[in-house]
């Protein structure tokens, strides 16, 4: 079992910055690759940003590539995702969750997920 806890959203004005910290307890953290997904109401969750185990390797999807980067630090069990030149369409809950394949944008494929923190961009 893993508990995942989420924090760091809140509300910005566009092309202002935010960072996402996820944190992990339970079993071994550095098992799992991890992912961003964000949702927005009536859409499907969407996958944001993903990261191997050990970090080395990184992937972000084409509508955030270059203004957001994922991270992790394996002796603080913790993921984030550093979120610069934010548009009002970045709006909704993002979610971390837990995965056995790195850059995978299929939800169904990650395990345990965190309960979300909401994200608010202004015009």
């Amino acid at each position: 079992q893993v508990q995942l806890v989420e924090s760091g959203g809140g509300l910005v004005q566009a092309g202002g910055s935010l960072r996402l910290s996820c944190a992990a307890s339970g079993r071994t953290f550095s098992s799992y690759a991890m992912g961003w997904f964000r949702q927005t109401p009536g859409k499907e969750r969407e996958f944001v940003a993903g990261i191997s185990l050990s970090g080395g390797t990184t992937y972000h999807a084409d509508s955030v590539k270059g203004r957001f980067t994922a991270s992790r630090d394996n002796a603080k069990n913790t993921v984030y995702l550093q979120m610069n030149s934010l548009k009002p369409e970045d709006t909704a809950v993002y979610y971390c969750a837990t995965g056995n394949i790195p850059g995978s944008s299929w939800p169904y494929e990650y395990h345990y997920w965190g309960q979300g923190t909401q994200v608010t961009v202004s015009a």
